[in-house]
């Protein structure tokens, strides 16, 4: 027996194993998508054949209601975007460097939501946000009395997504966090480093991966997210999700909705692309 095939056993071994979730993946992602990708563009017609026509994308990018959809659901994640990273990565810096129950009461109250459904996230904020909810009874009993509820409002869905999207951020920056040794920053602080030194020359050279996997993974569910919006956010201009789904099963329009979850899917690529350039360059770096 050669050295090389035990090499090939395990190569095969390996395959197989991975065989079957690729599989589903291409079956049922991947076939479907590119079914109603290629749905959008060619076009059956009565009398037989097919043409080829791109006026389904020519109407959403000349209906001003489609694009201003489009562009509520960019600000609304990018918004929420830069306010998830904002202010989950001083908890993880906070939680990383820290010891002693009250980060543990930190950590616990910010993975929380991790194990609550969406449904009960949006029922619970409207309670709290809504008109004439909780928070508005409180600031009413301390003489505050021009509350703005942000309930069914642009700032509504933002809130309920960095609810939402706050467990799986604060995990990759902790993991990211987990990297960085105590010895160089104690070595930088006995050199007489200020902590923002640290920040910028320690710390957050070494979570970029992180930080660029967060925004890759939250850009992903906040774009498509359509739970969040429908319950907590107003009804025009709307986001992405919610609009293609009215436009399905209201409207009865299933070429408009194929195009503007293709848009979605297209849209979305970039932060999908930007995730698997980080991840595949990962490995790269930390062999040099």
């Amino acid at each position: 027996m050669s050295a090389a095939e035990p090499s090939l056993r395990s190569s095969l071994t390996g395959l197989a194993f991975i065989a079957i979730p690729v599989a589903a993946i291409v079956i049922f992602l991947f076939y479907p998508a590119a079914l109603t990708i290629i749905g959008t563009i060619v076009h059956g017609r009565p009398g037989g054949g097919f043409d080829v026509s791109f006026k389904s994308y020519i109407f959403f990018f000349t209906d001003p209601y489609s694009l201003n959809n489009l562009a509520r659901t960019l600000w609304t994640t990018f918004v929420a975007l830069a306010l998830e990273l904002a202010i989950n990565l001083p908890i993880a810096i906070y939680m990383r460097f820290t010891r002693g129950p009250l980060s543990a009461v930190i950590q616990g109250l910010a993975l929380f939501p991790m194990f609550v459904p969406g449904i009960i996230i949006c029922y619970a904020l409207i309670r709290y946000l809504g008109p004439h909810g909780w928070l508005q009874s409180l600031l009413a009993l301390v003489g505050i009395n021009d509350y703005a509820s942000p309930y069914l409002t642009p700032w509504g869905p933002v809130i309920g997504l960095l609810w939402d999207g706050m467990p799986l951020t604060l995990l990759t920056l902790i993991s990211g966090l987990s990297g960085i040794s105590d010895a160089s920053v104690e070595a930088a602080r006995d050199v007489g480093a200020s902590k923002l030194r640290i920040f910028v020359s320690i710390i957050l050279p070494q979570i970029t991966h992180s930080l660029m996997i967060a925004s890759a993974l939250n850009f992903l569910g906040f774009f498509g997210q359509a739970l969040m919006p429908f319950m907590l956010g107003p009804t025009s201009p709307e986001m992405m999700g919610p609009f293609m789904l009215r436009t399905f099963a209201s409207v009865r329009d299933p070429l408009q909705a194929s195009t503007q979850a293709t848009i979605t899917f297209l849209i979305c690529s970039l932060a999908g692309l930007a995730y698997v350039r980080s991840i595949a360059r990962r490995p790269k770096e930390d062999r040099t």
